[in-house]
């Protein structure tokens, strides 16, 4: 391996991390960059296979997806590309399709972005290659593929082939840090200021101004000590990086209250990947004479939700929740009782009840052990996506009585590519070859994995006690401040005295009555350098249902997105909290927000100042272009070789 080469890829890879974002609808100047970047990456891919992008899509995906989709293309109609063959243990492909020889209908994996528009009844599937990359994809190992490509292309095949010579110990990779003396409020605290990107200044109406992200429900940042797990990793010979997989292993079952002689715990690309295994494997589940249903809410992510609809010979139904975002347990019980005891629906049975530990738009923790003690007395599993609870309330698996549980690291602070399914032993349906693929998929990338269990260390060293008091604080303060603003919607938990406070977490959701919710996100950016999310959020009928969406408008939506697949939908704009936010951030939130608002009909009525004119120092017009620039200095950072 060639050393100074290595050196240049991570420091491409970290100039990446420092304006990272999620790829999807995001109005930040981060997830601008990071689209750009991601985007970039698929034409490197073409131009080191001298291939024209009229005539071909790039898809990004990991080992296992790959060749499911190879499986249903003809082998004359596409390449692949594999971070295993350059040497680098990254866990990615890049599929590069002809145009046109796609397989058509349902993609062979559904979820978050697989998906434009998701009614009860049908689905408007994304256009081209985004059809096949659902879920979040390995978008920084993504970029650090496509970054070894321009090097390989200059300095010949062979640079990153030669295996690792490091020598540290995984133990010393996953435990051991600079930071290792500290504990609580004083860990979080130097956490904080190792946060990649941290100093970074954004374009805005008042000048440059440090960013602010407060759209972690998407995808999270990491910190200095997450990366140097990474490239620790990276640099290991192949039995290190095999120790690693198994000790992050058990810190998984640690961190999760589910011992190893109870539970499987498989890693996985995301929470999608994890899903759609689970839901595979149900399709193979004997049906004993009776017709299997699963039970779903329509609160549900995409990727909590689609995986379900398309399962062979099974069923599905939904309950509907408060709104609040929360299940009422005597319904629940009625309706298993209905299917499982009483037998009304015939030969049809509830076998699994699938739900959202934490809700993506609600911010709502139902509580899973009463549900759990529900679903078991009626001889149904639970499944949970705990894709936005993990790295915010501590959870037991075994105590709480989860069978299926499903998450992403890149949701809590390590965007490296890797997530996990963890089940209850004896309940997943596959052959010894089938998992050894399923593992060797997602094991290939353990750079990805030691983030994941660097990640959950740091988490665990901090504490849930403390990481719950500071949401619950910045969500009192949001909240105060939003309920201020005239003409200003909020959805979910809103009274501080209620009981359910406590079931809330950090993600708060609102739009002004008279303006669609990408300018309200767009505005926050431009004027506050604020990143926000949103839309749908991958959660269209609960969306559907806040704004009180009739059947007959879906249809219409249905046929517009179908005609404009760039249209923008109706939807809500979305704050999520983070470890690395404090009051500051939300204060701004508020200020820039209180501005927005002096352009509507309300904040005009009742005379809300808007933004001094002494403060303004750039039309909106010159921001846009700052930020195009913003970002084309951003991709040459990445992708232009340092002198």
């Amino acid at each position: 391996m060639n050393e100074n080469l290595y050196t240049e890829l991570q420091r491409g890879v970290h100039a990446t991390l420092e304006t990272y974002s999620n790829v999807h609808r995001g109005s930040g100047h981060f997830s601008i960059v990071t689209t750009e970047l991601f985007e970039e990456a698929r034409k490197i891919v073409l131009e080191y296979l001298g291939l024209s992008k009229r005539g071909y899509v790039v898809i990004f995906c990991a080992p296992r997806r790959a060749n499911k989709l190879k499986s249903l293309i003809y082998p004359n109609r596409y390449h692949c590309l594999s971070s295993q063959d350059i040497g680098l243990p990254l866990g990615i492909r890049a599929l590069v399709v002809k145009k046109g020889s796609l397989p058509k209908g349902v993609p062979c994996e559904t979820g978050g972005g697989s998906a434009r528009l998701v009614s009860p009844g049908w689905v408007i599937w994304t256009k081209g290659g985004g059809k096949f990359e659902s879920g979040t994809p390995a978008i920084v190992n993504a970029i650090a593929f496509a970054k070894a490509l321009l090097l390989i292309r200059e300095f010949g095949e062979d640079i990153f082939r030669q295996e690792g010579s490091g020598s540290l110990s995984a133990s010393n990779i996953l435990f051991n840090d600079k930071l290792e003396e500290y504990s609580g409020k004083r860990l979080l605290d130097e956490l904080r200021n190792t946060l990649i990107g941290k100093d970074i200044h954004v374009p805005t109406v008042e000048g440059s101004v440090p960013f602010v992200n407060l759209d972690n429900g998407a995808s999270t940042p990491t910190f200095t000590p997450i990366w140097n797990a990474v490239c620790q990793t990276w640099r290991q010979p192949a039995e290190v990086q095999k120790q690693i997989v198994d000790q992050t292993r058990l810190i998984c079952a640690n961190f999760l209250g589910a011992p190893e002689a109870g539970y499987d715990i498989i890693f996985t690309s995301n929470t999608t990947e994890s899903v759609n295994l689970t839901a595979e494997s149900l399709g193979r589940t004997s049906g004993q004479d009776i017709e299997p249903v699963v039970l779903n809410t329509i609160m549900e992510h995409n990727s909590n939700e689609l995986p379900w609809r398309y399962i062979p010979g099974v069923s599905m139904i939904r309950m509907t929740v408060d709104d609040e975002g929360f299940v009422d347990l005597k319904a629940l019980e009625g309706i298993l009782s209905d299917y499982n005891k009483e037998e009304k629906h015939g030969k049809q049975r509830i076998r699994l009840f699938a739900i959202t530990g934490a809700s993506n738009v609600m911010g709502s923790y139902n509580d899973l052990s009463e549900i759990s003690r529900i679903a078991h007395s009626y001889g149904v599993l639970l499944a949970v996506d705990a894709a936005q609870l993990v790295a915010h309330r501590k959870l037991n698996m075994e105590q709480s009585g989860i069978d299926y549980l499903f998450f992403s690291a890149h949701k809590m602070y390590a965007p490296f590519g890797s997530g996990a399914l963890v089940v209850r032993r004896g309940l997943l349906n596959f052959s010894a070859a089938e998992r050894e693929a399923i593992d060797a998929s997602a094991e290939e990338n353990t750079g990805g994995i030691a983030a994941l269990g660097k990640a959950m260390v740091l988490l665990q060293r901090v504490g849930f006690d403390l990481i719950r008091e500071e949401e619950k604080a910045l969500t009192k303060l949001l909240l105060d401040g939003l309920k201020k603003i005239p003409g200003l919607p909020i959805f979910g938990v809103q009274e501080q005295n209620s009981p359910r406070f406590d079931q809330k977490g950090g993600v708060v959701v609102f739009g002004f009555k008279h303006m669609v919710s990408y300018n309200v996100a767009k505005k926050l950016a431009l004027w506050g350098g604020i990143g926000t999310r949103y839309g749908c959020h991958c959660a269209h009928m609960m969306i559907k249902r806040l704004t009180k969406t009739p059947t007959w408008a879906e249809w219409i939506q249905g046929a517009i997105v179908t005609a404009l697949p760039h249209f923008e939908l109706p939807g809500v704009v979305r704050i999520s909290f983070g470890i690395e936010n404090q009051k500051e951030d939300v204060e701004k939130a508020i200020r820039i927000l209180g501005f927005i608002a002096s352009e509507t009909k309300e904040g005009k009525a009742q005379g809300i100042s808007p933004m001094p004119e002494k403060l303004i120092r750039f039309t909106q017009k010159e921001v846009k272009k700052q930020v195009k620039e913003f970002t084309q200095a951003a991709s040459e950072r990445v992708y232009t070789q340092a002198k």
